[in-house]
């Protein structure tokens, strides 16, 4: 897994049995290796300026590369000799299932060429998991949340289930929920916006708030806040997901210009408060029911500042990460691919038309087969 903040690459390694509600899960090793410099800089330019299909073509093959080197490396330090089953995301370079750019039907773009990871892994591949819902009419985001209403879904609690990673997205699983009861949507800016103002203010010495040591000594510019929120995005109902087109370098430089009389602390804490808000916005507006708990994963719960905020906002509600419970934040969503990829091996249907907004459930993801 690779996500949207382009930080590096999450491998895990799983032990999984049986399938759909009856499916068992066991995280084994994790490991998160971040990309090369260049790599990285190479990635941020598909996404910035016009690229050749020279260079995407390299680029769909390099991160193919990069990607079976992580899997490689966590089996082996986990002490196996090869997996039985891959499972890759890739990395996301285009993104629009809501209609901002004027097309008449949805597209999303990840590479890191499935078959390149099948053959140097020698393990069958799953990849390319979102294109099948976007045929089928859906967002294609968010994919997870089947995954958690198999894990994680109560029978006595309504359980929220947030990822802050470059995006932030919800879950919702009603107690004692059926899969088609489940809701869940991006809820806007999750690391993006914050780590973007960061590497600007710091000239890229620094490209994320550490422990959000910069917000935590800064004051957020409400004003900002609520004319942000008053957006579009936010005031549109799921389904609906989000990405670099929406909270990229466009969104970023904007906010910067109204963050102008602001020092560089106010402003790290005024994006670090919009995703908080966001957040809190999203639930109030968006889910009919009182949460119990919310669940926090991704880096973003890692960010103290960020959290408090979070908690501030919905008193009601308990906020907790994903290691109160006993797992991992970093590790979730790639232990999600790998179970997406287990489910596509059944031929299970994990698209989630109450989520995606599809015509149709389907099976998510693309086999590459191996000779053995």
């Amino acid at each position: 897994m690779s996500g949207t903040s382009v930080d590096g690459i999450d491998a895990v390694l799983t032990e999984i049995s049986g399938c759909g509600e009856s499916i068992s899960v066991k995280l084994i090793d994790f490991i998160h290796r971040p990309y090369p410099d260049d790599v990285r800089k190479r990635i941020f330019a598909l996404f910035d300026k016009p690229v050749t299909a020279k260079e995407l073509c390299q680029m769909n093959f390099l991160i193919g590369r990069l990607f079976a080197q992580a899997a490689l490396e966590v089996i082996n330090k986990a002490g196996f000799e090869k997996a039985d089953l891959i499972g890759s995301h890739g990395q996301t370079i285009y993104h629009d299932c809501i209609g901002e750019t004027g097309c008449e039907f949805g597209s999303t773009l990840q590479i890191g060429e499935g078959a390149v990871i099948a053959y140097e892994c020698d393990a069958v591949t799953v990849s390319d998991f979102r294109v099948m819902d976007v045929a089928a009419g859906g967002q294609g985001a968010p994919l997870v949340p089947y995954t958690e209403y198999l894990l994680y879904r109560s029978k006595t609690q309504n359980i929220a289930l947030q990822n802050i990673g470059g995006i932030g997205n919800i879950t919702v699983l009603p107690k004692n929920c059926g899969a088609g009861d489940v809701r869940a949507f991006d809820t806007g800016p999750g690391n993006m916006v914050i780590d973007a103002v960061v590497t600007q203010i710091t000239k890229g010495k620094l490209t994320y708030d550490k422990d959000g040591a910069m917000a935590a000594r800064g004051a957020p510019c409400q004003k900002i806040i609520d004319e942000i929120l008053s957006s579009r995005f936010f005031e549109m109902p799921p389904p609906k997901s989000a990405g670099r087109e929406q909270f990229g370098f466009d969104f970023s430089a904007e906010f910067m210009k109204r963050c102008q009389s602001l020092s560089a602390e106010d402003s790290v804490a005024t994006a670090t408060a919009l995703t908080a808000q966001s957040i809190s916005l999203s639930l109030k507006r968006f889910v009919g029911s009182k949460v119990d708990k919310l669940i926090v994963g991704g880096g973003g719960s890692r960010n103290p500042v960020l959290m408090a905020m979070i908690a501030g906002a919905l008193e009601d509600t308990e906020v907790i990460t994903q290691e109160c419970i006993g797992y991992d934040s970093q590790a979730k969503e790639a232990v999600a691919f790998a179970v997406l990829a287990n489910e596509a091996l059944f031929g299970r249907q994990a698209g989630m038309p109450s989520v995606t907004g599809a015509s149709k459930p389907t099976v998510l993801g693309k086999i590459n087969l191996v000779d053995n």
